[in-house]
């Protein structure tokens, strides 16, 4: 067996011009040359066939090239490799606008250069080439959720809620007898592969909560952790530059020019405070502070586990604002597995006498990723589990 040539180029070729098939045949490039007159005959040979490029005339027997492009190639998943190339007998702006939005690859009014046409067609295949690996490595990237899991969630998410919905009437009794406003809190987090949700809890604050988080931005536990206290001051120094470095790269904006050293530096430390949680958190209300100790406030998630968008166990989804800050690869790995009720880093943080890093939750949700993903993820689930429990009624709240 002769091995294919990489640089070889399998081409259809549909129309009737003559001078286009010999030039063509004369063309020095390695070339696989098909040549139909109509649709029909094309039809059959892109059935049979797997071609690099499609070049079609726009004036075919019985209808256009862009028709033919619509209803036949454009919907086939088998040739989503394949390029499509638009031969016109005349300019027509309109018809090359059409084109595009129909995602046809290029466009020519002849009479044209063909070795213009082959290179164009020899950049589309590694074009393509790339684009369907890129593709294929994003999907295997895409957590799904195993038979088994998904099964689980769903029949203890459903008895839970059918237990809990006494104790969830009583804790709405309580919550609307101290403070007025809903009973109720929905926030946009951000979950398995950057899927933004509704996420549902029991209100624990006082209701204008989310508008006095600047007051008290001085108690998040996160903020000033790994190192990262540094004056407003110090940072703007830093940052803007004398090239100092041999070898340092330069980020020129409009306004300023950044060391890039610098600005990583600073996007770390920016990073290393996303997570916001307060230490006897002041928006909190008394009946808040019960629910919260005993996770009750936790059980209308209960419905986002059945609707799909979490799991019992997981990564905890994030708030948007939290989730825009993590940007690094070694951050978004935690995206790649599931949402959860409870996690890794919630039963790790549960009791213990010192404050819980970003690094050391970010390891920890990493970590749960590989479980998720492992071969006995099931059963690391159920001992996460069996954890939590434990964990519910010891005394640090995360």
């Amino acid at each position: 067996m002769i091995a294919s040539n990489p640089n070889s180029l399998k081409i259809l070729y549909i129309g009737n011009d003559e001078e286009i098939v010999r030039a063509f045949k004369n063309i020095d490039h390695t070339l696989d040359l098909i040549c139909c007159k109509s649709g029909y005959e094309a039809s059959s040979a892109i059935e049979n066939n797997q071609f690099d490029t499609i070049i079609c005339e726009n004036t075919l027997p019985g209808q256009n090239g862009l028709s033919f492009y619509i209803n036949i190639v454009k919907n086939k998943n088998d040739i989503k490799t394949t390029s499509f190339i638009l031969l016109l007998s005349e300019s027509s702006l309109e018809i090359q606008k059409q084109a595009h939005v129909e995602g046809i690859d290029d466009c020519y009014t002849k009479p044209t250069n063909v070795d213009r046409i082959i290179d164009r067609a020899h950049f589309l295949k590694d074009l393509k080439k790339a684009e369907n690996i890129a593709a294929n490595e994003n999907n295997k990237s895409v957590y799904k959720p195993r038979f088994f899991k998904r099964s689980f969630d769903i029949v203890v998410a459903s008895i839970a809620l059918v237990f809990a919905t006494p104790l969830l009437l009583l804790t709405a009794l309580a919550i609307r007898l101290e403070s007025k406003g809903k009973v109720y809190y929905i926030s946009k987090r951000v979950g398995s592969g950057f899927k933004i949700f509704d996420f549902y809890k029991l209100r624990s604050m006082y209701p204008d909560a989310d508008q006095r988080m600047k007051e008290f931005l001085h108690l998040n536990q996160y903020a000033g952790t790994d190192d990262t206290n540094t004056t407003e001051n110090d940072n703007t120094t830093d940052l803007k530059l004398t090239h100092d470095k041999e070898n340092d790269v330069l980020l020129i904006s409009d306004e300023e020019t950044i060391s890039e050293t610098l600005y990583n530096q600073s996007k770390m430390e920016e990073t290393a405070s996303a997570f916001i949680k307060f230490d006897n958190d002041p928006r909190i209300t008394k009946v808040g502070h019960i629910i919260r100790k005993l996770s009750i406030d936790e059980l209308p998630q209960l419905i986002n586990v059945i609707k799909g968008d979490m799991s019992i166990v997981g990564n905890r989804p994030l708030p948007v604002y939290e989730a825009e800050l993590l940007t690094t690869d070694e951050w978004t790995q935690r995206f790649n597995g599931p949402a959860g009720i409870t996690g890794l880093w919630q039963v790790e943080a549960r009791g213990r006498t010192s404050k819980m890093s970003p690094q050391e939750r970010k390891e920890l949700d990493n970590k749960y990723v590989e479980y998720a993903n492992g071969k006995y993820a099931f059963w690391k689930d159920m001992w996460i589990i069996m954890r939590t429990f434990r964990a519910v009624f010891q005394k640090e709240n995360v």
